[in-house]
């Protein structure tokens, strides 16, 4: 990425932010959606910092080797470079991902789901707490993240077949049954179901559907929080018309400036540009790129946006 790299620091010039590193990802064959994914998670600030923190209280102990180890290593790595810009081949990361590890989970940021369902005869709400690291929703054409966010939440009838036990009443009921969110996490990750399984053709789609996706996101359905405010500094990028065969690259927001990542080439892009990965309005379209996951931080009282 040398010629690449030159030219990400002379478009930045002086605006090249302090101690901040841009460094490509070597693509190991089919790794481009882990490279992606490493992106979004590296410029996540509040992420990056803890498991650098975690890197800095461990280095010196015979910790056994896990993925959580192996990232922040990565991180190490890419912040204590001496250039600005470069590439760096994260395959212990890589082959360490096929051992995944449970320690990981705990240094994400988690909020909670209230799976809440009132029982239409007796009136018993029953409700029950379930952790997530991201939101999986289901995408409709023309529509954007807030109507689908809706959606997610919708109540839903339970009956015939799908009818609820309720222990008050011992005995099957119809029932009403939404989720709800209980605690906004601070990093909100949105993951759009673009993959569909079609029953008819016995195999999968991509849905190339436009989903408009904000740089500032009100998420108001929480049970505690009127308003959860959150801003847009990641995305990952599905490119290719099918979901056997394709390619992922990610747009990073980083000091005010959008980066766009593909695999070992790192280059600035216009915020502007965001919309072009939305979606298409027709089925058949030239546009292939389209906006696969979301990482969204959480605004705090007083936050410049």
């Amino acid at each position: 990425m040398g010629a690449a790299g030159s030219k990400l620091e002379k478009a930045l010039g002086e605006q090249f932010p302090e101690g901040e590193r841009y460094f490509g990802l070597e693509n190991f064959g089919n790794t481009c959606y882990c490279n992606s994914v490493l992106q979004a998670l590296y410029f996540c600030v509040p992420f990056r910092e803890q498991l650098l923190e975690y890197y800095s209280n461990n280095k010196n102990l015979d910790a056994e080797e896990n993925l959580l180890t192996c990232l922040a290593d990565l991180f190490v790595q890419i912040s204590s470079q001496k250039k600005k810009t470069g590439v760096i081949a994260p395959k212990r990361f890589v082959q360490r991902l096929k051992k995944q590890n449970e320690i990981f989970r705990s240094y994400m940021h988690q909020g909670i789901l209230t799976n809440e369902t009132r029982c239409l005869c007796c009136e018993t709400v029953t409700a029950r707490d379930e952790t997530f690291l991201d939101l999986s929703l289901d995408i409709e054409q023309n529509s954007s993240i807030t109507s689908c966010l809706k959606n997610f939440s919708s109540t839903e009838t339970l009956n015939a077949e799908d009818k609820f036990f309720c222990d008050k009443c011992c005995s099957l009921q119809e029932a009403q049954k939404r989720m709800k969110i209980k605690k906004p996490p601070h990093i909100l990750v949105i993951h759009l179901k673009r993959f569909k399984y079609i029953e008819q053709l016995s195999r999968y789609k991509k849905l190339s559907y436009r989903v408009v996706f904000p740089i500032e996101l009100k998420l108001s359905n929480t049970v505690e929080d009127a308003d959860a405010e959150y801003s847009l500094f990641a995305i990952v990028v599905h490119v290719g018309s099918g979901p056997n065969h394709g390619h992922y690259v990610s747009l990073v927001k980083s000091h005010n400036h959008w980066l766009f990542f593909d695999d070992e080439n790192v280059e600035m892009i216009e915020e502007s540009a965001i919309q072009t990965f939305f979606g298409s309005v027709h089925e058949y379209s030239s546009n292939t790129d389209h906006g696969y996951i979301l990482f969204y931080e959480r605004l705090v009282a007083g936050t410049p946006k």
